[in-house]
């Protein structure tokens, strides 16, 4: 009997490194699979786009899922997957490599190298670097914003560059605070870290409450000549307070990994082509991350860093397995529990986990389980999604 092959929709490049991971024996994988088990996507935005009723789970080979519509597959029972930290390494370096062209004023003298031609460099060059001279990181200040797997490893970096480092995370996770360094001091507010700090970098989600987290009311707090540092997205820093923050001097630079209009042309802005994950090495992490984990549920139905889905991992010990999506609401368990009983079934392991409104069930039984029941469990009010797993070997 030949066992029907997942299908893997493609929509942007993903790296082989990743792909490879996933065997052609029960995958088929490309840009045009009709109806696909799962889609795995970068930056390609899905939101007007009609994603097919077969898909089961959508893998985003990186952190951010803006560019998806997470709500409507919540609603669907489809958990959305993404790569937190792979990428973490990639943006640590450009962060550092921002904070240096900042303190020692690098992109104008660059151009004003590039600027010089003729006769009598060595003499301009010697006449003109006056200009450009600037300071050392170590004994400055790097306030950091978001605690999670970039700050934390910026803040390492930061020590170990010999500079001081305050931090400010009111949501800090259990383990990111066990991998913060001890050096870091605890900063109470933003408004503590704008006061304090010689450079400040902002590792945040973007959500509704983080939009312009860094605006008007912001400058004033910041001590005149601090550079601020954005490489987590566009919409975290109001351009507009940043063109008032240069003109007042209170800001010296903002080093950005997102150009926007209303800021080019700045002197005072360092702005790079969003190459915050470009690096060989963040793809290939961010694939095959998001590539296991869109595996394993797929196979296993276990959900590791699904940004709508509680953490639900359970070791197989039985052949049969099903997986539950279903609102967060009172007795679902029960009534999952009750009709597996009604049909005969012998509950062999269940995990359940909630998170916000999304509750996910693991059950492992010891005997078949027939479509009739999985039909019943997905008549339940609540249940968004079914899946009957079997071990397959």
């Amino acid at each position: 009997m030949t066992t029907k092959k997942f299908g893997i929709l493609i929509l942007n490049q993903i790296s082989q490194v990743g792909l490879r991971r996933l065997p052609h024996e029960s995958y088929q994988v490309g840009k045009d699979v009709a109806k696909p088990d799962a889609i795995l996507v970068r930056s390609q935005d899905m939101h007007g786009m009609s994603i097919a009723e077969s898909v089961r789970a959508i893998g985003r080979a990186g952190a951010g899922t803006n560019n998806i519509p997470v709500k409507a597959m919540s609603q669907r029972g489809v958990p959305v997957f993404n790569a937190p930290g792979a990428n973490a390494n990639a943006v640590k370096e450009l962060v550092l490599a921002g904070m240096l062209m900042a303190a020692r004023n690098l992109p104008a003298a660059l151009e004003f190298v590039a600027s010089l031609s003729g006769d009598g460099l060595a003499k301009r060059v010697e006449d003109g670097k006056k200009q450009f001279a600037g300071s050392e990181l170590p004994d400055h200040t790097l306030g950091i914003i978001g605690l999670g797997k970039v700050g934390s490893i910026v803040a390492d970096a930061a020590i170990k560059l010999g500079m001081n480092v305050l931090g400010y995370d009111p949501e800090i996770t259990v383990d990111a605070a066990w991998s913060l360094p001890s050096q870091v001091k605890k900063a109470h507010s933003i408004e503590e870290v704008l006061k304090s700090s010689h450079f400040v970098t902002l590792h945040v989600p973007l959500l509704e409450v983080t939009r312009h987290l860094i605006g008007a009311g912001s400058m004033e707090h910041m001590r005149p000549g601090t550079t601020l540092l954005n490489f987590s997205r566009e919409e975290i820093v109001d351009p507009k307070a940043v063109v008032d923050g240069l003109e007042s001097h209170k800001l010296k630079y903002y080093v950005t990994d997102f150009p926007a209009s209303m800021l080019s042309g700045n002197p005072g802005v360092i702005a790079l082509p969003h190459l915050g994950a470009s690096t060989r090495e963040a793809e290939d992490n961010c694939a095959v991350m998001v590539v296991d984990q869109v595996r394993d549920y797929l196979e296993n139905g276990n959900v590791q860093n699904a940004v709508n889905f509680p953490t639900v991992v359970m070791q197989r010990e039985a052949p049969f397995r099903l997986a539950v999506a279903n609102a967060n609401v009172p007795n679902m368990v029960g009534q999952i529990s009750s009709a597996m009983a009604n049909a005969g079934l012998n509950i062999h392991n269940m995990l359940n986990r909630s998170k916000g409104e999304m509750a996910y069930t693991l059950v492992d039984v010891d005997s078949a389980v027939s479509s009739t029941l999985v039909d019943r469990i997905s008549g339940i009010q609540g249940v968004l999604a079914v899946r009957y797993l079997p071990r397959t070997q």
